[in-house]
C-alpha cells in the first residue's frame, strides 16, 4: 500500500469559552490536520502543537514548515506505522509533527486492513470515564459554579490549572463545596520552583489525586526533592518526551504518576511503550489532553482503554471544548466515553463542517 501524497489542513476552530492556563488564555484552537492518501484507504492525522511556542516549543506554523519541507519528503512510501519513525529520526525534536504524520499513516493502514486503533493499541475496555479539565477562571464562585456543572454532567474526575496566587484557596472552595469524594487534581504546568515547596505542601490535607508537572519541565532532580517535601502524588507532563524520560523520572523518584499525551512524546507507538514501561514500575498512567478534535479525541480514547491507564484522562465530551466538531461529536454516557471500534480512528471529518473551519490546504504529492 503506497502512498500518493498527503495533504496539510489548517484549521481554526472557536472554543465553547475562553481556556486560561498559567502561560495564557485561549479562545481560538489554531490546528494542523494531516490527511495521508494511499490507493486504498485514507488515513488522518492531528497535529497537537498550539498556535504559539509558550507551552511547548513547537506551534502550528513551525510544524507545518518541518512536515512540509523535512518530515514528509523523508516519508517511507509504504503505509507502515512502524516505519515512520526510524525514518523520520534524524531530524531532532518536532515530536508534534512526526506524531501526526505516524498517527495518518497508521490510520491509514488500519482502515485498509479493517483494524480499529483501540484493538491495534491492545484496548481492553469499550469505554473509557470521562475527566475535564477547568481552566482558571475569574473568581472563585465561578470556579464552583464552573465544576458544578461538570459534576452534574457525570464526569469521573476534575482537574483544576493553579499558578502562584491562585492554588490553595481554589482547591479550598472545590473540597468545601463537593466534599472529598470529588477525585480532584491539579495541574502547575510548571509554574513554580523548588522554592515553593512549603508553600505546595499546603496541598497536602486536601487529598488531591496528584499535582501535575508543578516545576520545569527540564528538571527531573529538583521534582524528586519536591516528592521528598510533600505528600501529594507528583505526575509528569511536559517532563516526559519518550520511553527513557519516563525511565528516567521513575528511576530518580521524579513522580508517581505519569501524564501520557501522544502528542507530546511522537506518536501512539512511542506512547504505547511509555504506558508498557510504567505499567511494568507499577506507575499508574492517564491520557492528557491538548483540546482535540474529533480525530484526537478518537484516538486517545482508544488510547486510554489500555490496561495500564488506570486514572481517569482529559478526555471530555466534545462540546467541551467545541460548539461544533469536525466529527459527530463524542457525547458522554454515565460519565463515560464508547470506544470507537470501527477501522482506524472509526472517525473521519464532516465534510461540510471541516470546509467551514478550515484556513488553508496544501496538496504535497510523493514521487511514485
Amino acid at each position: 500500500m503506497k502512498i500518493t501524497g498527503v495533504e496539510l489542513i489548517r484549521i481554526t476552530m472557536p472554543l465553547a469559552a475562553p481556556f486560561a492556563t498559567s502561560y495564557g488564555t485561549m479562545t481560538t484552537r489554531d490546528a494542523l490536520l494531516v490527511r495521508v492518501v494511499t490507493p486504498e484507504a485514507e488515513g488522518w492525522g492531528e497535529c497537537a502543537a498550539m498556535a504559539r511556542p509558550d507551552y511547548t516549543p513547537e506551534y502550528v506554523a513551525g510544524a507545518a514548515d518541518v512536515l512540509r519541507r523535512f518530515l514528509i519528503p523523508a516519508l517511507p512510501r509504504e503505509a507502515d506505522a512502524h516505519r515512520v519513525g526510524p525514518a523520520l529520526a534524524w531530524v531532532k525534536g518536532h515530536r508534534m509533527a512526526k506524531a501526526a504524520l505516524e498517527m495518518a499513516v497508521l490510520d491509514a493502514q488500519l482502515r485498509a486492513s479493517g483494524e480499529s486503533f483501540a484493538r491495534f493499541l491492545g484496548a481492553v475496555r469499550d469505554r473509557v470515564p470521562c475527566g475535564v479539565a477547568v481552566g482558571i477562571t475569574g473568581s472563585l464562585p465561578e470556579l464552583v459554579d464552573t465544576v458544578g456543572r461538570y459534576v452534574a454532567e457525570g464526569y469521573a474526575r476534575i482537574k483544576i490549572k493553579i499558578k502562584p496566587g491562585w492554588d490553595v484557596e481554589p482547591v479550598r472552595a472545590l473540597r468545601e463545596r463537593f466534599g472529598d469524594g470529588l477525585l480532584l487534581q491539579v495541574d502547575a504546568n510548571a509554574a513554580y520552583t523548588l522554592a515553593d515547596a512549603a508553600h505546595l505542601a499546603r496541598l497536602d490535607p486536601f487529598g488531591l489525586l496528584l499535582i501535575e508537572q508543578p516545576l520545569a519541565d527540564d528538571d527531573l532532580v529538583q521534582h524528586a526533592e519536591l516528592a521528598r517535601r510533600i505528600r501529594t502524588p507528583i505526575c509528569l507532563d511536559e517532563s516526559i518526551l519518550s520511553a527513557e524520560h519516563a525511565a528516567a523520572a521513575i528511576r530518580l523518584g521524579a513522580c508517581s504518576v505519569v501524564n501520557v499525551k501522544p502528542g507530546r512524546v511522537g506518536g501512539y507507538l512511542e506512547a504505547r511503550r511509555i504506558h508498557d514501561l510504567c505499567r511494568a514500575h507499577g506507575v499508574p498512567v492517564w491520557c492528557g489532553g491538548m483540546l482535540e478534535t474529533g480525530l484526537g479525541r478518537a484516538a486517545n480514547i482508544a488510547l486510554a482503554a489500555l490496561p495500564g491507564f488506570t486514572l481517569p484522562g482529559d478526555i471530555s465530551g466534545s462540546r467541551r471544548y467545541f460548539p461544533a466538531d469536525i466529527t459527530p461529536p463524542f457525547e458522554p454516557d454515565d460519565g463515560h466515553l464508547a470506544v470507537p471500534d470501527g477501522p482506524g480512528l472509526g472517525v473521519e471529518p464532516l465534510p461540510d463542517r471541516l470546509a467551514e473551519v478550515t484556513a488553508s490546504r496544501e496538496w504535497i504529492p510523493l514521487p511514485a
